[in-house]
């Protein structure tokens, strides 16, 4: 089972997606980037259980990628004073334990690890989405 889109259908796609990263606040960007890695670890899951091995790899790459680069990435140290850098510091932790959690999950194939990793972000998503 392939999720790769025809090549029309592709670049609207990310077309779509370009056009909503530009039209985006700060806010809305980590909303698209917890909906990007959830997308990706679902994409996962589906090709493990599949046997698709490539598509495997590849969605759980660019779930981790986008859990490191993307949401690890953002957090400032220096916003919110102390408690601030704190609470970056435990998300960091919790963005580390999810990125290894999937890996693992991926050279074992077994989806649990994936599935834990989806209640966490969906979590954090849904947390980051309330502050609004």
């Amino acid at each position: 089972m392939s999720f790769v889109l025809p090549s029309s259908s592709a670049a609207y796609a990310r077309v779509g997606i370009e056009t909503g990263v530009q039209a985006a606040d700060a806010h809305r960007l980590i909303l698209m980037l917890f909906d990007g890695a959830l997308v990706a670890i679902g994409q996962s899951i589906a090709a493990m259980q599949a046997g698709n091995i490539r598509v495997k790899g590849e969605s759980v790459s660019k779930a981790i990628q986008i859990v490191e680069e993307g949401l690890k990435a953002s957090l400032d140290d220096r916003a919110g004073g102390k408690a601030g850098a704190e609470l970056a510091d435990k998300l960091r932790a919790l963005y580390d334990y999810i990125t290894q959690r999937m890996l693992f999950a991926s050279m074992r194939n077994r989806p649990e690890g994936l599935e834990e990793a989806t209640r966490l972000l969906r979590q954090l998503r849904d947390a980051w989405e309330q502050i609004r």
